[in-house]
């Protein structure tokens, strides 16, 4: 196999996601290889051993080709970094897959993950301004693994529910399954109830995007896979929503990004 082989980890504090790319040096040539998605605690447990103050990640045991370069940012990167390679910012890591992605470079990214979320205003290409939270899951994809539990149904068919949602007015995940009980006690049918929990991650984001300007959200983290969040989001925020390829997989793929400048000694254009 031709080229550079470039890993990317995005270190979650729920999944530890993982992209493999390949890149030669013309701007055109790179491509995504393999992306998987590991439990955390798993990570660590079977396929990572201390070294040194670092982590060195067992690649073969994951069944992974030795890499040429390997970046790796996320939740995880302040704990403890990864031998053989370089860490970088989480935020820039998103900017970073997020361009390469969707091509576009004015924008702001709204990504909510497992357990945090992030509101990253981009201008040509560039971070100008951002908001994080990592001290409530009321607007992660946590909340709604919750709530679908509440409601037994698999969190992927929580994401066909948008409409006649149910009024769910509490700001804590915790205290949101309580209220979530009660609207069940009251009758209220599967459908309203699954469109309250999906209605309410919008409910919380939308007062956060006032202060970022643009036409275009670009979503990504695992609750973009949700199609009634994204429904949701687009009503409400008046603005265009952009899903990249693979939302949940886009820190890593920016660390692959981050990996290909070091590699050829320049930053690759966006594709068209």
């Amino acid at each position: 196999m031709s080229g550079q082989i470039i890993c990317g980890i995005d270190l979650g504090s729920r999944s530890v996601k993982i992209a493999l790319m390949r890149s030669g040096i013309e701007d055109g040539d790179f491509e995504i290889l393999r992306l998987e998605k590991l439990d955390t605690i798993r990570f660590y447990r079977e396929y990572g051993r201390k070294q040194g103050e670092k982590l060195a990640v067992d690649f073969e045991a994951m069944g992974l080709p030795v890499v040429d370069h390997l970046v790796s940012t996320g939740y995880g990167r302040n704990t403890l970094e990864l031998a053989g390679g370089e860490a970088i910012p989480e935020l820039k890591a998103h900017v970073l897959g997020a361009i390469y992605q969707t091509g576009l470079k004015d924008f702001t990214l709204v990504d909510l993950g497992g357990q945090d979320s992030k509101i990253i205003q981009v201008r040509n290409g560039k971070m100008i301004d951002f908001m994080t939270n990592d001290k409530c899951a009321a607007s992660s994809g946590r909340y709604l693994e919750n709530m679908a539990s509440v409601l037994d149904v698999p969190l992927e068919e929580l994401g066909n529910y948008a409409d006649h949602p149910v009024a769910l007015n509490s700001t804590c995940a915790v205290f949101g399954e309580s209220e979530l009980i009660g609207k069940i006690v009251e009758g209220f049918p599967l459908a309203e109830l699954a469109a309250g929990v999906n209605a309410t991650i919008v409910k919380r984001i939308l007062p956060l995007l006032r202060t970022f300007t643009g036409e275009v959200l670009v979503f990504t983290g695992g609750v973009a896979h949700n199609h009634a969040v994204v429904k949701l989001l687009e009503a409400g925020s008046g603005k265009k929503i952009v899903v990249p390829k693979e939302p949940q997989y886009n820190g890593a793929i920016g660390c692959c990004v981050e990996g290909r400048k070091h590699a050829f000694g320049h930053a690759i254009d966006v594709p068209n």
